[in-house]
């Protein structure tokens, strides 16, 4: 259960470095999988939870901010980190004024989250269940095969939930949460791990980007209404406005994109300005 004394923040301020040169376009977080916006995927997450509105909800911005408040408008609040990012602490610690003493949902907007038995929400609601209101909480799952490190054999996959406590000492300067609240809290057994049972995507590179793509076209394709197909379109993601002449094939198409009636493309990224990404 929800209760006012939990706030929700999706960190949106990344430059998307090994997303470039997609993200010359677009700000990571406004980078559509499945046709929605990655930010607008997290800030439908936090709605199924109760926590909606710039009362409850906060996204920060330093990247190509400007796109990140038009996209955000009022539904939530928004802190603009004017001199650049300033990592994962430093952008919770930019809101503190905003958080007020309330513990805070805090999600990375280019995490891909999708659980096949639960609506978007219900799918990380045990992140607030019984909580002390006094512990670090972490959303994770197993480490892959043949990888190191994490929390107790566990990867971190997208949300945690920091209480005031934690919260209130933190600086707004380049920090990151894994330095100054879990493992400071996993030093004084304060973390709790909390199993996600869906499927976790960190949407950071080309490849894993398209990879969350095509889950959540689950094998079939997802055309906005708007575009156009012509050609032969197998398990591909396509755009408001895309004209589709030629052949795509387990790829996707920004909106406003085009193929073109010679292109056959396989496995790619394309964007405005027929910019073309393969993985």
């Amino acid at each position: 259960m929800v209760t006012a004394e939990v706030a929700g923040v999706v960190l949106a301020a990344g430059e998307g470095r090994r997303l470039r040169p997609l993200t010359e376009q677009l700000p990571k977080a406004l980078c559509p999988v499945g046709n929605v916006a990655l930010l607008d995927r997290q800030l439908a997450r936090l709605a199924g939870l109760g926590l909606a509105g710039a009362d409850t909800v906060a996204v920060n911005a330093a990247y190509l901010g400007n796109q990140i408040v038009a996209h955000v408008g009022d539904r939530a609040h928004v802190s603009v980190e004017a001199d650049g990012p300033i990592g994962t602490s430093g952008g919770v610690a930019g809101l503190k004024d905003w958080i007020g003493g309330r513990g805070v949902l805090v999600g990375n907007a280019d995490g891909y989250l999708a659980d096949p038995a639960r609506e978007a929400g219900k799918d990380i609601a045990a992140m607030l269940d019984g909580w002390s209101g006094e512990t670090v909480r972490m959303l994770t799952k197993p480490l892959l095969p043949g990888t190191t490190g994490g929390f107790s054999g566990r990867r971190f996959t997208g949300f945690s939930l920091i209480p005031w406590r934690f919260v209130r000492d933190l600086a707004a300067v380049q920090s990151d949460l894994v330095r100054t609240v879990w493992r400071p809290a996993e030093a004084e057994g304060a973390l709790e791990l909390i199993n996600y049972a869906g499927v976790y995507i960190d949407t950071g590179t080309p490849a894993d980007y398209l990879r969350a793509n095509l889950h959540a076209a689950d094998g079939r394709n997802l055309i906005d209404p708007t575009a156009a197909v012509d050609g032969p379109v197998q398990e591909s993601v396509i755009g408001a406005g895309a004209r589709i002449r030629g052949a795509l094939a387990r790829s996707v198409v920004w909106p406003g994109g085009e193929v073109a009636a010679d292109e056959s493309l396989t496995d790619v990224v394309r964007a405005g300005g027929g910019l073309t990404v393969s993985v």
